[in-house]
């Protein structure tokens, strides 16, 4: 239910400054590819603790971004793949970087009435200090994933690179939902750029919450991107 990897960013929109103007920008096409022993999102498996291949393709447009991402999934029912379709704006203010957009989960091959479809808001920002960046994000659904309804994600995250191969990075977010319990997942892990396109993830896992699908785990994510 995400994106590869983790973003770093920061609550809310701060202003437009700082974008690129229409006239000055150039459309940017990107394609990712990857494959995972353990799709986890927000501290749970996607893929019932198996294996996951995934990929997606990008478009940049001066401020503007739109694309679309997909993963297999394994939710113990007839539901074959996660698709995701997302759009937003991204731009710097002062010394902030700042993202606004929204999602549109789809699940194939999902159950009648299963209600696994959703659309999520999100508004964020981040800050570097060298090679330091520190961030949070709010993420909001007014009609979530399953029998919830309104669901709020709040999440502070960090990333340190120690040079243009090796970096490390985690995260802390707490899912609010109206029905089902509210619980917290965090998230620490290293990666390392192989080669230009390539890259590995090597990620912890843990959440507050205990089962079989939000136990704590490891997650190794091979990725190429072009």
């Amino acid at each position: 239910m995400k994106k590869f990897m983790c973003s770093l960013v920061i609550t809310g929109l701060v202003g437009l400054a700082g974008t690129v103007s229409a006239e000055d920008a150039v459309p940017e096409f990107s394609f990712n590819a990857t494959v995972t022993n353990d799709y986890v999102w927000r501290g749970a498996s996607q893929s019932n603790e198996g294996a996951a291949v995934q990929g997606g393709v990008d478009l940049t447009y001066g401020s503007f971004y739109a694309g679309t991402w997909a993963s297999t999934v394994d939710f113990s029912d007839d539901t074959d793949v996660e698709w995701d379709f997302y759009a937003g704006l991204t731009g710097t203010s002062g010394t902030v970087d700042w993202d606004v957009g929204v999602i549109y989960y789809y699940y194939v091959g999902a159950p009648s009435g299963s209600d696994y479809d959703f659309v999520e808001f999100k508004a964020a920002a981040s800050h570097s200090f060298d090679k330091l960046t520190l961030g949070a994000a709010v993420h909001y659904s007014p009609d979530f994933y399953g029998v919830d309804e309104t669901a709020t994600y709040l999440e502070a995250n960090a990333g340190y690179e120690f040079n243009d191969r090796w970096s490390v990075s985690g995260g802390v977010g707490r899912q609010f939902v109206d029905v089902t319990s509210d619980y917290t997942a965090w998230n620490l892990g290293m990666g390392v750029n192989l080669t230009k396109t390539l890259s590995l993830d090597v990620r912890y896992w843990d959440a507050s919450v205990s089962s079989p699908l939000t136990d704590p785990r490891l997650a190794a994510t091979l990725g190429v991107a072009f």
